[in-house]
């Protein structure tokens, strides 16, 4: 009777203790409309800005290469500024470096009305010239940051983590966060293969590719000389 007795008490123990550790899965608040729609690729801003030191000798073969590729980014963006950054104090070899740089980026493509320069306060009047533009960036989400308990599930709702994963490979892998927000504009159709099909169509002739002889009525087609 003893034994029952500390058996019985030992488990309602434990059931109450698991009833008391941890919120629900969901971890409350305003349920998702759709278990999948907790978690969402979503942007924020961002720079994508260089640091160009300054040389006496002007551009080096380094930096115009960072320039390049900085312009390659840059033409995903549709209406930001490119920016050049040139240290306050008026250093005229700072202030070549800057023209220098708006004469490439013209060159790389770049739209003159486009290049915006301004100045900033450095400790240095040689400090580096710093070009770039405001982007955005997917919004990666944190996982696993805050965790409910997984047995409560009496609200009917998906844990507070579900689809997070997921999201998050997907906002690392997008290569245009603008994709996030507009769809891509549909490429023209090739109409080709349609006009040889109408064209064929209105001469009364077959439509369809046309069929090659089997060998010894196998499916093997005729072998490419």
């Amino acid at each position: 009777m003893t034994r029952t007795l500390i058996a019985t008490l030992l488990t309602t123990t434990a059931l109450a203790l698991a009833a008391c550790v941890g919120g629900p899965a969901s971890l409350g608040g305003e349920p998702p409309l759709t278990p999948t729609s907790r978690y969402q690729l979503q942007v924020e801003p961002d720079l994508d800005r260089i640091a160009l030191a300054v040389h006496d000798s002007g551009l080096s073969p380094a930096q115009n290469g960072a320039l390049q590729e900085l312009v390659r980014r840059y033409r995903y963006v549709d209406a930001s500024p490119m920016v050049i950054e040139t240290p306050a104090g008026n250093d005229p070899v700072a202030l070549k470096t800057a023209y220098d740089i708006q004469s490439a980026l013209t060159a790389y493509g770049v739209s003159p009305d486009r290049i915006t320069l301004v100045s900033y306060a450095a400790p240095d009047p040689r400090a580096p010239v710093v070009v770039g533009y405001q982007t955005i960036r997917a919004a990666v989400p944190r996982c696993g940051a805050n965790w409910g308990n997984l047995s409560r599930t009496g609200d009917n709702q998906s844990a507070s983590n579900f689809g997070c994963a997921v999201t998050a490979n997907l906002a690392a892998q997008i290569e245009d966060p603008l994709d996030i927000q507009r769809p891509r504009a549909m490429t023209p159709a090739d109409a080709g293969r349609r006009t040889v099909v109408f064209d064929a169509y209105r001469g009364g002739k077959p439509t369809s590719a046309e069929r090659e002889d089997l060998i010894r009525d196998t499916a093997v087609s005729r072998a490419v000389n």
